[in-house]
């Protein structure tokens, strides 16, 4: 119970560090957020001929970023994570006008939806792929197929996405060019709106399968070789198991387990490459409104962005820390290992 107390205690305090040094570059950096919407304002204020309210200026940098620019920076970060805490409230979207939180869950789902199937594909195509060439080891099946993956993982995700967009859907027009549901369908659960969203995720999910497929396959056929040579491997084969029940109750099975964490923190890389995928796409994600906000210099949202994607990652590798000694039983936990 104490390690699982420890690891929670961990994922917390890296969190909220993370999330304290970025805020205290966002109140320090010249020409930061809180400054360069005062210069807006008092530029204004010289066009229209107003008195410059200092008090008001801060008011309003309050009101829209949610950071009082006046108070030390402990305090004003104190503040600031307490409203998002208790409240939910990570300022104004000085974009779109409206409550960034609200924002920001009007493209998690979205994003999630790309990100979870994509990995899912994804993964589970490195371990077929891996696995049957390490079956087939030395083989022209293993060659053709080392060479393959490696031509795939030579080629980045937002080519790969531009080239699938200018040919399945500009081109070809098999699948839609951008968006996320079909304009005219009333979104529910019909077939119409549910069909068109899956239309309209195929591309980059796609994008996404490719990111997850090739970036493992070679290591998984590395990790299935080694356990090939293994003893309980020959015993299995001497017993006259199937080949398909070797592949998946032990080949598989023992394969999988040094890739999990590696699995676990690619759904953090996975929402990260959203940003660029769903900006080419036009999917209208916690991605694209990040890359929209850092454009128009919406500093709230780029923060409450990056709470979001700091928060995927940390949880993540707790998930994994927490949950490998479930996965493989010989690991253990940090409680019953010598070294803690």
């Amino acid at each position: 119970m104490n390690y699982y107390i420890r690891r929670f205690a961990q994922a917390i305090v890296t969190f909220v560090l993370g999330m304290f040094i970025t805020f205290a570059l966002y109140r320090l950096v010249p020409g930061g957020p809180v400054q360069a919407l005062m210069a807006d304002r008092v530029q204004q204020m010289k066009e229209q001929n107003q008195q410059i309210d200092q008090q008001e200026l801060a008011q309003m940098a309050e009101q829209l970023t949610g950071i009082n620019p006046d108070k030390p920076i402990p305090i004003s970060f104190y503040e600031w994570l307490r409203d998002i805490i208790l409240y939910q409230d990570f300022g104004e979207s000085i974009m779109f006008q409206d409550p960034v939180f609200d924002i920001l869950f009007r493209g998690m789902p979205w994003s999630i939806f790309l990100s979870v199937y994509g990995l899912l594909f994804g993964f589970t195509a490195t371990i077929a792929v891996g696995v049957f060439m390490a079956w087939h080891e030395g083989t022209k099946i293993d060659s053709g197929l080392t060479v393959f993956v490696l031509v795939m993982r030579s080629i980045p995700y937002y080519v790969a996405a531009i080239v699938m967009l200018s040919v399945l859907a500009f081109q070809w027009g098999i699948f839609p060019t951008g968006g996320r549901a079909p304009p005219a369908a009333d979104p529910g659960f019909n077939w119409e709106f549910m069909i068109g969203v899956a239309q309209h995720a195929a591309l980059p999910i796609l994008s996404n399968f490719i990111v997850g497929f090739a970036g493992g396959a070679i290591g998984m056929r590395a990790l299935s070789v080694r356990v090939i040579g293994a003893d309980y491997l020959r015993s299995a084969r001497l017993r006259g198991l199937s080949t398909n029940r070797i592949l998946s109750r032990y080949l598989t099975r023992n394969s999988i387990l040094p890739i999990y964490t590696g699995f676990m923190m690619g759904i953090s890389g996975m929402f990260s490459s959203n940003v660029i995928t769903e900006r080419i796409f036009q999917y209208h994600g916690v991605g694209w409104f990040m890359l929209e906000a850092v454009k128009n210099q919406d500093y709230p949202l780029v923060m409450a962005a990056f709470v979001f994607f700091s928060g995927i990652t940390v949880v993540a590798i707790l998930i994994a820390d927490l949950t490998y000694g479930l996965i493989d039983p010989r690991a253990g936990t940090g409680a019953t290992r010598e070294s803690y």
